[in-house]
C-alpha cells in the first residue's frame, strides 16, 4: 500500500478531536509548513548565511556550521526548494525536510520553566536571545531549538520522535497547565 505521508501529521492521533482553545501555556503543532536543510558548498558558508539572513520571507535557523534548517509558513515545499535554489544560486545544497521534521511552538509565561526540565540549554533572554537558535537534546530527543520571542520557542523534531516529543512536553508542562493542538 502507498501511502502519502504529507497528508497526514504524525500527531493525528494524539491531536484527534475538537481544538482545545490556548491556554496560558501552549503547545501548537504545525501542520503544513514547508521545512528545507541549505548545505552550504565547501567554502561557501559565510556567503550563504549573508544571503538567508537577507531574506525576510522565511524563518532561518542555525543547524552546524555550513547547514541551516529554513521554515515557511506560505510556500509548498517545492516552492521553498526552488526559492532556496534561486536565492543560493548553486552555493548550496537544498534539501526537502517537509515530511521528515514537525515543527512545535511552544509559548506562554512558563515556556522557559517547561523546556528547562528537558534541555540543558541556558534559555535567559541574555544567553539565548531572540532569534538564536541551536541543536539540542529535549529528553533524548535531538531538536533544532530557536527562540522566536520572549515567551515563545520554536523545536523541530524528526517525524518519527514526533510522538515521544509530544509526550514528554505534555509531562513537562502538566504542572503549567500546557493546552496542546494543531497550529491555525
Amino acid at each position: 500500500m502507498i501511502r502519502d505521508y504529507y497528508n497526514r501529521n504524525a500527531l493525528d492521533e494524539k491531536l484527534r478531536g475538537a481544538p482545545r482553545p490556548p491556554g496560558a501555556n501552549h503547545l501548537a503543532i504545525g501542520y503544513r509548513q514547508a521545512v528545507a536543510m541549505v548545505l552550504a558548498v565547501a567554502g561557501e558558508g559565510d556567503s550563504v548565511e549573508r544571503l538567508l539572513s537577507s531574506a525576510t520571507e522565511f524563518a532561518v535557523r542555525f543547524s552546524a556550521p555550513g547547514e541551516w534548517l529554513v521554515v515557511s509558513e506560505n510556500d509548498t515545499p517545492e516552492g521553498l526548494q526552488r526559492r532556496l535554489d534561486a536565492l543560493c544560486s548553486g552555493q548550496a545544497h537544498i534539501v526537502d525536510q517537509s515530511e521528515a521534521r514537525v515543527l512545535f511552538r511552544l509559548s506562554g509565561p512558563s515556556t522557559r520553566r517547561i523546556l528547562a526540565k528537558g534541555i540543558g540549554l541556558d534559555l535567559h533572554p541574555k544567553a539565548f536571545a531572540t532569534g538564536a537558535s541551536a541543536n539540542a537534546l529535549c529528553g533524548h530527543i535531538a531538536v533544532n531549538l530557536a527562540r522566536t520571542g520572549e515567551d515563545a520557542f520554536e523545536l523541530i523534531a524528526p517525524r518519527s520522535f514526533a510522538e515521544s516529543l509530544f509526550d514528554d512536553l505534555m509531562t513537562m508542562g502538566r504542572e503549567y497547565d500546557l493546552a496542546a493542538a494543531f497550529a491555525a
